[in-house]
């Protein structure tokens, strides 16, 4: 398996439904948060690809929910990416709470590398690659 890394969050109020559980956008929030944290652990904060005119683009997520979170959880996101092509990458995610380490779900995102200013698909630079692959 590639490099993984590790991200904590505890389940807000606010992330809870009418079913006193947490809502699918929290899900996808916290693989965002997770995705951004790998990269600039990496070297590869936000203002990077600002500086450099690329960054990437969700182009398909994919979430299977396993068990419910609840407000007061830790959750850990654990997040790598498996693949990575010209122009795209696949991250995956595990998510689990921390205090008992049941699987809650397992994701995956599309994201595809692109330029700012023409919003079309670009090349990933090779140290992006290199750092990720």
């Amino acid at each position: 398996m590639p490099e993984t890394y590790l991200h904590s969050h505890r389940v807000t109020s606010a992330e809870g439904d009418e079913l006193e559980h947490a809502n699918n956008v929290a899900y996808v929030e916290w693989m965002q948060s997770a995705a951004v944290a790998h990269s600039a652990a990496c070297g590869w904060p936000p203002a990077r690809y600002l500086e450099m005119g690329f960054g990437w683009f969700v182009r398909r997520h994919l979430i299977e929910y396993l068990q419910p979170a609840f407000p007061g959880d830790e959750i850990v996101v654990k997040t790598w990416v498996e693949s990575m092509d010209r122009v795209s990458c696949v991250r995956k995610y595990e998510i689990t709470r921390d205090a008992d380490q049941i699987l809650l779900a397992k994701a995956e995102t599309k994201w595809v590398f692109v330029n700012y200013a023409t919003r079309l698909p670009a090349r990933i630079p090779v140290e992006i690659r290199e750092r990720f692959a």
